[in-house]
């Protein structure tokens, strides 16, 4: 199935091979939703002198987590014309200097979680670590098409861990946000894997599309955005949001549902694509409506009250 995707130019210079390892726009993602979470766990603004060491730490192992997924999967990167570009599939690095890399990543960022931050924080940073880089890569990933679903939990623990590091224990909210992305994840992967079928039948990869074929996994797709927007009213259900949020989760959860169930229906690569464009837009958007209803909400209210 040929892509009209542009491939990424390939890194000229050493440090913007070790930078491409790190994977920056899915690291800004993590690193966003983790700064989510901090912002929810308290009523004003977070303590800087936790939150900025929090979000580097968190950073640096997930750039760690990123450039030791590039050394597992070089072989399988290397056949992949969305990640052919990619340094290690290259050779324009080693193994050893990406594992190195990888460390040190990881080293510094736990210290400084554990030192700045806390423990908590960065033992579960740690885990996120283990679960994406290891038990996600390594051993689901090729293994069985349920391989995002499974490994989905790694992906969906930034928020908790921005939580986590504002108030040192793992909230109700922080895990309403987990079950968000974690449900959220299946459709936005899948829309990609949809488009991206041939590549990944080429590496070996026993993905949804490879395993059970386009109109399966147009249906999961669909069945998950109905259960993502029954999850994404829990935050107004819980109390934990206002009404605009509620707004918010409703017309986005109703356009991602459109776009699934259009997908359905009639697919096309073209329509994959844009369902995949919209679900990052989805969450983002989500998230921010909720930061907005955190700290527009009581101000509306207490106006209304003076008035």
């Amino acid at each position: 199935m040929a892509s009209s995707v542009a491939v990424p130019v390939r890194p000229s210079t050493r440090w913007q091979q070790y930078y491409a390892l790190t994977k920056p726009r899915v690291v800004q993602l993590i690193v966003f939703c983790a700064a989510i979470g901090m912002l929810l766990a308290e009523p004003g603004l977070p303590d800087l002198s936790k939150a900025l060491p929090a979000v580097v730490g968190i950073w640096l192992v997930a750039g760690a987590a990123a450039a030791f997924n590039c050394i597992v999967e070089q072989r399988i990167d290397a056949r992949m014309a969305r990640t052919a570009w990619r340094p290690t599939a290259k050779g324009q690095l080693s193994h050893w200097q990406t594992l190195l890399f990888s460390a040190v990543l990881c080293g510094l960022g736990s210290a400084l979680l554990y030192g700045w931050v806390n423990p908590l924080t960065m033992w579960l940073t740690f885990a996120t670590f283990i679960g994406y880089a290891v038990i996600y890569t390594v051993v689901l990933k090729p293994l069985t098409p349920q391989n995002i679903v499974i490994g989905g939990a790694s992906g969906a623990m930034p928020p908790v861990l921005g939580w986590t590091a504002m108030t040192g224990e793992v909230g109700t909210e922080a895990l309403l946000l987990f079950l968000i992305i974690f449900l959220w994840t299946p459709p936005h992967f899948w829309a990609l894997a949809l488009y991206r079928a041939e590549d990944y039948r080429k590496a070996g990869l026993p993905m949804l599309p490879v395993t059970h074929g386009s109109a399966f996994t147009r249906l999961q797709v669909l069945l998950y955005t109905v259960v993502l927007l029954a999850a994404t009213l829990l935050p107004f259900i819980y109390r934990m949001s206002g009404w605009l949020y509620l707004a918010a989760a409703m017309l986005l959860g109703a356009r991602f549902i459109q776009l699934a169930f259009r997908l359905w229906r009639h697919y096309s690569d073209a329509l994959a694509r844009q369902t995949f464009r919209f679900s990052i837009w989805h969450l983002s958007l989500l998230f921010a409506a909720l930061l907005l209803d955190h700290y527009l909400m009581p101000w509306l209210h207490l106006l209304a009250a003076r008035s």
